[in-house]
């Protein structure tokens, strides 16, 4: 049994991600072990959240890998854990499109048997907020709101007005933050910046939220309620496990280890865990690489997964480094296995904003002023490295680029809502797509990608 808070707010721009690094960086100061978590497709958060905690940040995302995965997920990152600290989404009830709570922060607290602590923004409302707890802590009865913590607090007059307003509802205040500049995180096109970006400046950033977390939250009572929470009877999620077949026996392993390069540094930053650990237990030896400053793939390079990032900030940089260009171009041309996701897409294409880049793929990438975001269910047009024809996947899209031409000759996915079309690229070993997809959900897509390294 770990003990364990969801961090949920009534709406995006609340505090949330603040106010649970904070506490995660305020909990693993005292010397708990600290297990951190994040609700949805995320990738940047658990970047600080790891670097709070020194532990890699998880994603629990139930659209994606499905209900019955969330609590496996989370029994296998807090493995061995004091606590686990999990970050929600959006606003608490918000979810996947037109799928009622799926995905949802509510969903998952659920899921975990979680209590829940409301981080609200008071900024603008003093007697107001005794009215939108009371709203949040009673819209379901399942979703326990154990506690709140008022986020940019303007005076101590501000904090009485807000604490007598709240002293009736029910919700004990474990906490009042007051605005501080210190804390802030720079935001971009895509939200906020990743840690690999401002490493110095990212542990200054998570060292002062700890600071304001631990002035003005009641650790104590916090930690007590995270003790609160029932027993959790799950089996942990095990890679090993899950990189089997479904049926028919374990296959055997490749005889030698295939070397499978990961692309990483500033430019590739958004990963999640599980991919490298599904790949080792299927068989890989994974190894990571920079391509803005690596000139050659890793020794012996068999497979190559790029994933998300962003390209589009270090274009320049990227077309500089033309010998490692040439590599991956020569490692497709040979058939290896390529899975490139959105950031890895841009990569692969024959220009970015004007940059050469490693023409992999008859197309060229662009900054656009539109925003695509959202989850999205998929099914395999072709055979691929990841994919039979037919498999269905769920995954999601978030970007501010596009491709042209949006699909190749033989595209990687259809996409069946918000609207029907085809995308992605799969040409001999190249499985190239803007969609992001959680492995963990699909874990034959490692073990087909292993299979295929040569």
């Amino acid at each position: 049994m770990v003990a364990r808070l969801v961090i949920a707010a009534p709406s995006s721009g609340a505090g949330k991600t603040t106010v649970a690094t904070g506490l995660m960086a305020a909990f693993a100061g005292r010397g708990l072990a600290v297990s951190p978590h994040k609700v949805g497709p995320d990738y940047i958060d658990p970047g600080y959240h790891a670097l709070a905690t020194g532990r890699p940040g998880r994603n629990l995302d139930a659209f994606m890998c499905g209900t019955g995965l969330v609590a496996p997920l989370f029994a296998h990152g807090a493995r061995g854990c004091d606590l686990a600290v999990v970050e929600g989404v959006m606003g608490l009830y918000d979810g996947a499109a037109d799928q009622g709570e799926l995905a949802s922060t509510a969903q998952v607290a659920k899921l975990l048997k979680a209590p829940v602590v409301l981080v609200v923004d008071a900024s603008s409302q003093s007697r107001s907020v005794a009215a939108l707890v009371h709203g949040f802590a009673s819209w379901d009865p399942e979703v326990r709101i154990g506690g709140v913590i008022l986020n940019k607090v303007a005076t101590d007059r501000h904090e009485h007005l807000l604490r007598e307003a709240l002293g009736e509802s029910g919700v004990p205040v474990l906490g009042v933050l007051r605005r501080a500049p210190a804390v802030a995180t720079p935001s971009r096109h895509l939200g906020l910046v990743p840690v690999a970006e401002r490493q110095a400046q990212a542990v200054a950033a998570v060292a002062a939220q700890a600071e304001q977390v631990r002035a003005g939250c009641d650790l104590d009572a916090l930690l007590a309620l995270a003790r609160s929470a029932p027993e959790l009877s799950v089996e942990p999620w095990d890679p090993g496990v899950a990189a089997l077949p479904h049926a028919g026996g374990p296959e055997h392993l490749p005889t030698t280890r295939p070397t499978v390069a990961v692309a990483g540094g500033a430019a590739f930053t958004f990963s999640y865990a599980e991919h490298t650990e599904l790949l080792e237990a299927a068989g890989a030896d994974v190894v990571t690489f920079d391509p803005l400053r690596d000139e050659a793939l890793p020794e012996g390079t068999s497979g190559l997964v790029i994933g998300g990032g962003f390209p589009e900030v270090y274009g320049e940089q990227l077309s500089a480094n033309e010998p490692l260009r040439k590599a991956v171009a020569e490692l497709a041309a040979s058939g290896a296995p390529i899975a490139a996701e959105c950031a890895g897409l841009l990569y692969l294409a024959r220009s970015l904003d004007g940059h050469p880049m490693c023409g992999v793929l008859d197309a060229d990438a662009r900054m656009s002023e539109r925003l695509t975001l959202g989850y999205r269910d998929a099914v395999a047009i072709g055979d691929s490295v990841l994919a039979a024809a037919g498999t269905r996947m769920r995954g999601h899209e978030f970007h501010r680029t596009v491709i042209e031409p949006g699909a190749g000759a033989a595209p990687a996915w259809g996409l069946m809502q918000p609207e029907r079309r085809v995308e992605g690229f799969v040409q001999q070993g190249v499985h190239a797509s803007y969609l992001h997809t959680h492995w963990a959900g699909v874990p034959h897509a490692a073990r087909r990608f292993v299979k295929y390294c040569p």
